[in-house]
């Protein structure tokens, strides 16, 4: 998806904490090396995080940093704001696909199960409600963006595409040079014209893999509101439960 500084997956071993000044303020960050070949940003829970290249150098890696400095600080406030966001227990409610999904603990130590406007959760020992959750809710996003990518991949005139699931809390989709597609899980917060908007955008990198005038007619004719839609899901991604 265009229109941000492209994103990078990390763990934490490798990685090094770094501090800068970036538009008045005091950032720090975790730097991890690697044989990327660009610089990648990062904004979660954790705080900011930077991928660079092996022979990248501090000054470059910070001269990146200031130019989108503001995009940092806000992604760092709104993460800062969700600290504050009560942690799920039962009775909670999580949106998935544009409405409430109630949450249920089950009482007995049997599966997790979804059941009429809600789920209910075996949350095993050593496990998180979250973690639970999570699992739960991997299985049925998959089967939908299956089903969506199908459909639009017939109006395409393409075959449906292979499809892998991400975590990703900002990046809802990517689409490779061997016409692989990812998509976020937390996609299925949103609802439903959301999503296929994103299936759309990735599909039609099928047949132009860029961003170029072209892409965009490719994406208006399998899509003709994706500018409402693209601006939708900026707008509402801050507010998405932090699981």
């Amino acid at each position: 998806m265009p229109g941000r500084p492209s994103l990078f997956r990390s763990g934490s071993a490798g990685e090094k904490p770094c501090r800068l000044e970036i538009l008045g303020q005091s950032v720090s960050y975790q730097l991890r090396r690697s044989r990327r070949r660009t610089i990648g940003l990062s904004v979660d829970h954790r705080g900011l995080r930077v991928g660079a290249p092996v022979g990248a150098s501090l000054r470059d890696i910070e001269a990146l940093l200031h130019k989108h400095g503001a995009w940092v600080l806000e992604k760092l406030a709104a993460w800062q704001g969700r600290s504050g966001a009560s942690p799920l227990a039962a009775g909670s409610s999580i949106p998935w696909l544009g409405a409430g999904l109630a949450l249920q603990l089950r009482p007995d130590a049997g599966r997790s199960r979804w059941v009429p406007g809600g789920v209910e959760l075996a949350v095993p020992p050593g496990r998180s409600l979250e973690q639970a959750l999570v699992q739960l809710l991997k299985p049925r996003a998959k089967a939908l963006f299956q089903e969506r990518l199908a459909c639009y991949a017939t109006r395409l005139g393409v075959p449906t595409p292979p499809l892998f699931l991400s975590s990703a809390r900002s990046r809802w989709g990517s689409c490779n040079s061997r016409g692989e597609i990812r998509l976020s899980w937390r996609l299925a917060h949103f609802d439903l014209a959301l999503i296929d908007y994103v299936v759309a955008h990735e599909l039609a990198h099928l047949k132009e893999m860029n961003h170029s005038p072209r892409f965009w007619s490719v994406v208006e004719q399998l899509y003709p509101d994706w500018r409402r839609a693209r601006a939708e899901l900026k707008r509402l991604a801050p507010g998405l439960p932090a699981l």
